[in-house]
């Protein structure tokens, strides 16, 4: 299953939570709608900017006329969201990225003209704000000449889905062997890694976590 802008104009995300009988409360289009408009209360005719800083990057599947590499500080990319569905299973939930407070994130910044806000932020919520695991938030993002303000999904500490303090060890095991309806967490790991450098961003963190993932396959495999 691709996560296309057609599979998201049809909501079907929203059925698959629905219909998967996970113990998840998926938020309907109203509360979609309400959030977006808290979020942009006194900036819904102006152009918007979306931080990326995961699948977003590779996979952005909303329309954008600007994009650009930028920094945020006071957030950090991390693997600290739950997936026991997307790319993982109930038995063995696979682990997706979020932002989680301290330290900086390089990411992209995509732009969204004004006209396109509202139709655009509907898709993107309905991507990232399912079940509630995200706070969408105003961030800075500063490219060593500009400073501007951006749209990111930050960690939601209150969900049930984030994962608070885990070990190294859980996350290269998850990543190593999680696979769900989405496909598998150590591609969605290759594909982020991939899509930054692209834009000629290098996270080490991510570079280093890879390379422990590959190893703990390889064993795996060794052992079969």
């Amino acid at each position: 299953m691709a996560l296309t802008r057609a599979y998201l104009e049809s909501r079907k995300l929203q059925e698959l939570v629905l219909q998967s009988g996970l113990d998840l409360r998926v938020l309907n289009e109203t509360e979609l709608e309400q959030s977006i408009q808290d979020i942009l209360k006194g900036r819904s005719h102006s152009d918007v900017w979306i931080f990326a800083y995961g699948s977003l990057i590779w996979n952005p599947t909303v329309k954008f006329s600007d994009r650009r590499v930028g920094t945020i500080y006071g957030w950090h990319r991390r693997f600290c969201l739950w997936t026991p569905l997307g790319r993982g299973t109930p038995e063995n939930p696979g682990l997706m990225l979020g932002l989680d407070r301290g330290g900086s994130c390089r990411g992209i910044a995509y732009q969204i003209p004004a006209e396109d806000v509202l139709t655009e932020l509907l898709i993107l919520w309905r991507r990232e704000m399912v079940v509630g695991s995200y706070t969408p938030r105003w961030v800075k993002v500063v490219d060593g000449k500009e400073r501007w303000d951006a749209i990111a999904f930050t960690i939601n500490h209150n969900h049930v889905m984030y994962t608070g303090d885990i070990s190294s060890e859980v996350v290269v095991n998850s990543l190593a062997t999680a696979y769900g309806k989405l496909g598998s967490c150590a591609d969605y790991l290759s594909l982020t890694i991939d899509g930054l450098m692209q834009y000629g961003i290098q996270d080490k963190q991510l570079l280093k976590l890879q390379k422990s993932v590959v190893a703990k396959q390889q064993l795996s495999t060794t052992f079969l």
